[in-house]
């Protein structure tokens, strides 16, 4: 009776500029998995959002965004929140501040005004970035450098004390 119009009968799909690639195939190329959720264009957003996996946003959020897994923010997105995530990929605007455990990158044209935590960062020529940036070491370095540490002194000869 109700005819469903095969333009509904699809999410909406949204492409990736740099590569011209429907949303899924474009976030596994950019990190390994696909797409588990998706906050589309013209959605408006107000609250938590807590998830693992990979999720993209290009709608608008107010609140705040948590998760160990990957945050792949569109073109047309705006976000107000407070981000903790293990990676970002952004292309819209985010006011707030975001904290990465393994790395952010800020593709074109994506705005950014508040405080970056992150221990790797790719900005892209013509990025808009307002605020601070405070490089920490990423677990691997911390592992790393325990690693050497626990070498090094193991090297070490044994102090002897110095009698006079």
């Amino acid at each position: 009776m109700w005819k469903q119009d095969k333009s509904d009968s699809n999410p909406p799909t949204t492409h990736d500029t740099d590569n011209l690639m429907p949303i899924s195939r474009s976030a596994r190329a950019e990190t390994g998995e696909e797409v588990s959720a998706f906050v589309g264009k013209g959605v408006d957003f107000k609250g938590t959002i807590a998830y693992h996996g990979t999720v993209r946003i290009d709608g608008s959020l107010d609140g705040e965004i948590q998760t160990e897994g990957v945050l792949l923010i569109g073109e047309e997105a705006v976000l107000k929140a407070k981000i903790t995530a293990g990676t970002v990929v952004c292309k819209g605007k985010i006011t707030g501040d975001i904290t990465a455990k393994e790395k952010i990158k800020l593709r074109t044209p994506a705005v950014v005004n508040g405080g970056v935590t992150t221990p790797m960062l790719s900005i892209e020529e013509g990025v808009m970035f307002n605020g601070t940036l405070e490089m920490t070491p990423s677990s691997r370095d911390k592992q790393r450098e325990t690693t050497l540490r626990a070498v090094t002194q193991a090297d070490q000869p044994a102090a002897k004390p110095v009698t006079g």
